[in-house]
């Protein structure tokens, strides 16, 4: 993606949203981002942890699963936190 600030702040709308389905689809294209635009995904994903439900801890786990298995040492940092927090 070349420029994924039109988007943001869809997703940051949508991120609170009842339904699993739209949550899951922004986790998905928060990876989609992450592939090319990681820095801006961890800031991002580190800005919703603060008060975060145990929806938007989800939606940040499996948004960045993908750099996570790759062994990023942000993306794991980040779900640990999240996984951990409660």
């Amino acid at each position: 993606m070349v420029n994924p600030n039109p988007v943001l702040p869809i997703l940051e709308i949508l991120k609170d949203d009842q339904s699993l389905y739209v949550r899951r689809s922004v986790a998905n294209h928060l990876g989609d981002i992450a592939k090319d635009h990681p820095d801006l995904v961890f800031e991002i994903c580190e800005r919703w942890l603060a008060g975060s439900s145990n929806e938007i801890r989800w939606l940040i786990r499996h948004a960045l699963r993908h750099p996570a298995k790759k062994g990023d040492r942000v993306a794991l940092k980040i779900r640990a936190v999240a996984k951990a927090k409660k």
